[in-house]
């Protein structure tokens, strides 16, 4: 089967025009602390430049450290930190509780004094990758990585729709 299948992904066309590059990152990947509990310290980050789909274009990935179980939730071009806030506690927070740990990059949205102050009030810690060091938070890039190729896959035929 293993045979089988090496063979079907060498003659899938789509696979050979999407695939990511092997190659390692720049810098060694550091791992994180292992948490003690599911959705106690989570990982965000965003996936933009997207093509426009029902009014959205920028994907917010949120990943729990433990069991990599992950939320993708869509957002408008012009999102604004109250907004990524609203859709946090509505979309997480609601679900899961609030974590502990936050890691992100610097986004604008993540150094904010208005997110730094809903983090400081809920004792919610604040973890930030060095700028131009994504590999800091290699889980989170692996994740981006492998849901910026199926959507390349899904939509390779009709890239516009």
């Amino acid at each position: 089967m293993a045979i089988t299948v090496k063979e079907y992904i060498r003659a899938c066309s789509i696979c050979q025009q999407v695939r990511y590059n092997n190659q390692p990152p720049a810098g060694l990947l550091q791992p994180l602390p292992i948490p003690n509990q599911i959705w106690q310290n989570i990982a965000m980050d965003f996936i933009t430049s997207l093509p426009l789909s029902h009014g959205y274009s920028v994907i917010l990935v949120i990943i729990d450290c433990l069991s990599k179980f992950a939320h993708f939730l869509p957002l408008t071009t012009d999102f604004s930190t109250p907004k990524v806030a609203d859709v946090f506690i509505k979309e997480i927070v609601s679900i899961h509780g609030l974590s502990q740990t936050i890691v992100s990059d610097c986004d604008k949205v993540f150094t904010s004094k208005f997110w730094e102050q809903i983090c400081a009030r809920k004792g919610i810690k604040l973890a930030r990758n060095s700028a131009y060091h994504p590999q800091s938070d290699g889980q989170t890039e692996v994740l981006n990585r492998c849901l910026e190729t199926y959507l390349n896959c899904y939509t390779q035929a009709k890239p516009k729709d």
